[in-house]
């Protein structure tokens, strides 16, 4: 296992952009198997969670050839099913939460598949039943093999139906979709996910001959169609990658561009970093966090404590809690980060406290902020990651300390951003790979 050695409290300056988004690039890299034509993707991140699962396509016979550092084309017209039976693709998939998104295309292409149950960060309880219900509404069976470890998923044909979600399941959304495109009749899907990767999946789906209504909204309207033609698609800039930087701007005080960020697309996220007081400029895609020696926390209009929460899209990201949280250690007042939907992810803090911050953890969901205002600052301290979101909220508390820190566990956050110490070092950060 790798580690960071970081010498923080540098203010850090020039202009960085985003790569693309991890969570948009897992469920279209699955969705490739869907047609038989070539798919051209474009802006694929270089990290760990998409490369395996490049490797899984290429292991079940998918034909990729890699145009330049962000652009894939894949050809998915011999398709060997009995790879997915193998301990080999079990491993690999078993590594990476999103192979269960293999499932939708797999089943509704070739009537089969077989699925381990998936890895990912532990940050609490990530069931998988919305993902299994929705494509046995559908009418696929299932079956458990190997001791309970492996799903078996059959169906001579899927049918269309009207699907009511359990819960707003972003990977769950997006398998119903995929094995709905190619499923016979018309499925309806309420309570779906509405972030804008789900949307640019149907994007991409309607360019292959999708039909799909309600993009954008949480009732989706699919009729399904015999087949899918290739396409050409451009992944989004990473929205949590966008947020990080926000966030590490303004805890290292340091002049940073962000550029090409999409802006429509980020939603509520401006917006929250502005209520902790962080002062951006955005114009021509970009956003411009300026250097600032204070930022301060809002109050509710009727004088209350600020609390940022998550919520479904369009509301704050989950994966951007995490990234709140530490941004507010040195902001002037309190904060309430509520984290919602895992009840393991703030259990990182306790590395913040040893450096220094004031918080409090009330309970497993809900941790108080009581921002420092610059005028104590972290100490380093060595700690380790245990997730891709608290490992990278380290790494900002880590940047902005005084003295050495070492981050340990390091493979947690090269997960989900691209050569991280390259980029960190190319605005000024003194950082090395161990």
């Amino acid at each position: 296992m790798g580690s960071f050695r970081i010498n923080g409290g540098k203010s850090l300056k020039g202009e960085i952009k985003p790569q693309g988004a991890k969570n948009e690039a897992l469920q279209i890299l699955c969705a490739v198997l869907l047609t038989n034509e070539l798919v051209t993707v474009e802006n694929v991140p270089d990290i760990k969670d998409v490369n395996l699962l490049i490797d899984l396509l290429e292991g079940m016979g998918v034909e990729i050839n890699k145009i330049d550092s962000t652009t894939y084309n894949f050809k998915s017209e011999n398709i060997d099913l009995e790879y997915t039976k193998t301990s080999d693709f079990f491993t690999k998939s078993s590594k990476i939460r999103g192979s269960i998104m293999l499932m939708g295309p797999l089943v509704s292409r070739f009537g089969s598949a077989y699925i381990a149950k998936p890895g990912g960060d532990k940050i609490g309880r990530r069931r998988v039943d919305t993902h299994f219900i929705g494509i046995q509404e559908l009418g696929a069976k299932f079956t458990l093999e190997n001791n309970n470890s492996i799903f078996k998923i059959s169906s001579e044909k899927l049918k269309g139906k009207n699907i009511l979600l359990d819960e707003a399941s972003v990977t769950g959304t997006a398998n119903i979709i995929m094995a709905a495109s190619l499923a016979e009749g018309k499925t309806t899907i309420y309570n779906a996910a509405c972030e804008p990767y789900i949307q640019q999946l149907c994007k991409m789906l309607v360019s292959m001959g999708a039909n799909i209504n309600g993009i954008g909204s949480n009732f989706l309207k699919i009729d399904g169609v015999s087949n899918l033609s290739g396409t050409t698609h451009k992944i989004l800039p990473d929205m949590i990658e966008i947020g990080s930087f926000i966030g590490l701007a303004a805890m290292t005080k340091s002049d940073i561009l962000i550029k090409d960020v999409s802006i429509k697309n980020l939603g509520i996220i401006p917006k929250t970093f502005q209520r902790l007081g962080i002062k951006m400029k955005i114009e021509n895609d970009s956003i411009h966090i300026p250097t600032q020696d204070h930022y301060e926390i809002e109050s509710f209009i009727d004088g209350s404590i600020m609390t940022i929460s998550d919520a479904i899209w369009p509301g704050f990201s989950p994966d951007l809690l995490s990234i709140a949280l530490v941004t507010s250690i040195q902001a002037k007042g309190t904060v309430l980060i509520h984290q919602k939907m895992f009840e393991s992810r703030l259990f990182f803090v306790d590395k913040l406290i040893d450096m220094g911050a004031q918080i409090i953890l009330c309970d497993p969901h809900r941790a108080t902020v009581i921002g420092l205002d610059r005028k104590i600052p972290l100490k380093g301290i060595e700690m380790t990651s245990p997730d891709i979101r608290a490992g990278v909220s380290l790494l900002i508390a880590a940047l902005s300390a005084e003295g050495e820190s070492i981050i340990d566990n390091i493979d947690q956050i090269d997960r989900g951003y691209s050569n991280i110490d390259t980029r960190l070092k190319s605005l000024g950060a003194d950082i090395e790979r161990v």
